[in-house]
Parts: C-alpha cells; structure tokens; sequence
C-alpha cells in the first residue's frame, strides 16, 4: 500500500520521503527512476521514539519544508479476545497508535517552524467501523488513530494544519496475505462491491487529501471499502 501511495504522490508532483524497515526492490526503482523526488530512510516504527528521532534528526531536518505526513505502516494482530496476547497487543499499539502520534508531533513542529499549511493523512481501516471477527483489537488501533486525527483537526485548523483519516477496506496485501479463500470470500460478500479494495483507489483518496482540491476537509474519516456493512 505504501508504495501504490508513494507512486501516486511521485506522478503528482510530490517529493517523497519514505521509510519502512528495509528498502522493498520497487521503492528502490522508483527512487532511481526519480532520484530527485524520492528518498529513502530505514526505520523499526515498532520502536516509535528511536524510529523519530531518526527520521526527524536528520532525515527530514528541520531545513525540509515539509508539506504532508501519510501514516501508513502498519502490524496486524488478528484473533479471540479471549486468545489476547499482551506482548503483541502492546507492539501493535506502538506501531499503529504511538509511532503515529510521535511522527506527527514532528511534522506539525516541522509546519510551524516553516509555517506551512500541511496536511496529515492516517491510514485507517474499516474494522473500526464494521465489526469483524477476530479484528477487535487490531480496530481498536484504528479507532484511537482516528478519534487522535479527529482531535488533531480541531487542535491545529487555525494554522492550517489538516487531519483526516482513510478508513480502508480489506485489499490485496501482504498485511492480508495471511487469509485463507474462505476468509476473503466471506469479507468480500459483506461489501457492496462484493470484491477485494483496490489500493490504487485508496492511494487516490490519499492524494486528494494531500492536494489543494481538499483545502476544506479535515477532521474526517474517508470510507474507502467498497460499501462494507
């Protein structure tokens, strides 16, 4: 998913700063495709304050001007409350919730220091709206990733700082490769489109909070499920 947003961003015009654990092969082909507008930084966003500290010392200096922040990365925990482990509950709070929290103290700190009206854009996911088995606790992240956008809006619109969220569906990923046929058949039944979410649709929502056609939205959380119920 990242990489569908960072190609889409690329052919709008942006320069892209990503990071992820270790350099995919595609993200290293588009950054040598675009070397000027495409950068690469390795960072563990399960280890949320060492992950921006590297990140905001040195790889987006406080010389960038910085224009947008896309929270992306994220872990799934999937299982029975009752199977709850708090170990990895914990870390997927801290890769869901906290490194979001943290990295976007440092872009809105980045935006004032330029005075730059930014944009914030957290991937979301459905299962904070439509209850799904086994996804209690990985929804709980998105909901509090959400409600924190929402807070966010509220706190920062007088700068012209905006927030919003991109509730995705269930796609075709890595994050959901784990699934079995029956698994994704029943999800897809529950969806009007009764398919699999593109991801280039919900880059395409990402770009458009990005850009100067959503100057007006913040504080929202964009549904991009292909009609889940």
């Amino acid at each position: 998913m990242g990489l569908v947003i960072a190609r889409r961003l690329v052919a709008a015009g942006w320069t892209v700063y990503g990071t992820s654990r270790m350099e995919s092969l595609e993200f290293r082909q588009l950054r040598e495709a675009s070397p000027e507008r495409v950068r690469f930084c390795a960072a563990d966003l399960s280890a949320p304050e060492k992950a921006s500290e590297v990140l905001f010392g040195g790889f987006v200096s406080s010389d960038v001007v910085l224009h947008g922040l896309v929270n992306n990365a994220a872990e799934a925990y999937d299982d029975l409350v009752t199977n709850l482990k708090r170990e990895r509950l914990s870390r997927m709070f801290e890769t869901n919730v906290f490194a979001p929290m943290l990295l976007t103290k440092a872009a809105i700190r980045n935006m004032l220091l330029h005075q730059t009206p930014g944009t914030l854009v957290h991937i979301s996911s459905i299962a904070a709206h439509t209850g799904y088995k086994g996804l209690a606790m990985y929804g709980a992240t998105k909901g509090a990733l959400e409600a924190f956008s929402k807070n966010v809006a509220r706190e920062w619109g007088a700068r012209g700082i905006r927030s919003n969220c991109v509730a995705a569906g269930f796609m075709d990923t890595d994050m959901s490769a784990g699934l079995s046929e029956e698994q994704r058949e029943k999800i897809h039944r529950r969806g009007a489109l009764a398919g699999p979410v593109a991801t280039d649709s919900v880059a395409s929502m990402v770009e458009y909070l990005v850009g100067p056609g959503a100057a007006s939205v913040t504080g929202q959380a964009l549904r991009v499920d292909g009609g889940a119920f």
